[in-house]
């Protein structure tokens, strides 16, 4: 790596926003630098991805110009932005298996794809006939978008049946609108919620620690708040806390507090032992008191003059928490 190459990727700590647009300035001259730095600085997001971005184009500053990935979707972002701005050196996005130009993104890991490429082909449990995969039925088993696993049946109804075989008192509109509460707007999962519950009916009596989606955490909090008895809300299978256990680990969904002690490593700097905040350029663990110390992650408080954390940034830049209006 060269001189120039360290220089680079140490700015990229101390100003991305400015590495990024002095580098998208060298290639495109259409643009004025005041235009750039404001795409830049909407593309670009708050400091750790601004800085991610900005080693990315300081590693690989060709692809301003060739559009290819591997590269992550930021720099498709920015590349797409910068084009709508009026950049005419500047490349779009392009396919990685047909080189087509593209508008909007589609990804899989690093690399960027068109609405044709990229898809998973594989043998339809259903037709038996090798296609695109469309979706997983009830079953989790790989589906064509020929052959939808269709269910006839109110989802209302069947949930409605599998509570009432646990506590018959209960009441159908009251189901109804905890179901539609805990996934609002997409049907298709709600539908997915109800075969689960369907298949194993103790998910709502203690053992929701196992539920497969979420929104069954939410669907027994809600039936819970509600009174309907019989319906017990799940406790952490580690802590053994009845508290929001919506992190999955292990095949099971456990509290925060046991998600952060099964994340816990040395910090290369102070040697705790926690839960790292960030990682260093070595992808080293860093813990949260050591990420808030690091000079690099301070900025001088518009207000007092400070060097502190950013609890804020306004039109006339960052203020730290003591001095946050």
């Amino acid at each position: 790596m060269t001189t120039a190459d360290h220089l680079d990727l140490g700015r990229a700590v101390a100003d991305p926003t400015g590495l990024i647009t002095d580098l998208v300035a060298d290639v495109e001259k259409e643009l004025g630098a005041e235009t750039i730095r404001a795409v830049v600085t909407a593309v670009a997001g708050g400091r750790a991805k601004s800085r991610r971005l900005a080693e990315a184009l300081a590693m690989r500053p060709s692809v301003l110009t060739d559009g290819r990935s591997p590269a992550p979707r930021a720099i498709g972002d920015l590349l797409i932005e910068l084009r709508k701005a009026g950049a005419s050196e500047i490349s779009p996005p392009v396919c990685v298996e047909c080189g087509k130009k593209l508008r909007t993104l589609q990804r899989q890991g690093q690399d960027w794809y068109c609405s044709v490429c990229g898809h998973e082909t594989a043998e339809c449990t259903a037709c038996g006939t090798v296609r695109r995969v469309a979706f997983r039925d009830r079953k989790g088993l790989l589906r064509c978008k020929m052959c939808p696993d269709n269910d006839d049946r109110d989802p209302i109804d069947v949930i409605y049946a599998v509570i009432t075989g646990i506590t018959p008192d209960a009441d159908r509109d009251v189901i109804a609108d905890a179901l539609h509460q805990s996934a609002p707007h997409r049907p298709h999962y709600r539908q997915r919620l109800v075969w689960a519950l369907e298949e194993n009916p103790r998910l709502l009596t203690g053992e929701g620690y196992l539920a497969p989606h979420r929104a069954i955490l939410r669907f027994i909090d809600l039936l819970h708040e509600a009174g309907v008895t019989e319906i017990a809300r799940p406790a952490c299978p580690h802590c053994h806390r009845v508290v929001r256990i919506d992190k999955p680990l292990d095949g099971q969904r456990v509290c925060r507090n046991c998600i952060a002690k099964s994340r816990i490593e040395e910090c290369v700097r102070c040697g705790a032992r926690r839960e790292p905040a960030t990682r260093d350029a070595q992808g080293r663990p860093l813990c949260p008191g050591c990420l808030i110390r690091d000079p690099a992650n301070r900025e001088t408080c518009t207000v007092c003059g400070e060097s502190r954390m950013v609890s804020c940034r306004t039109p006339g830049g960052p203020i730290c928490p003591n001095c946050r209006p």
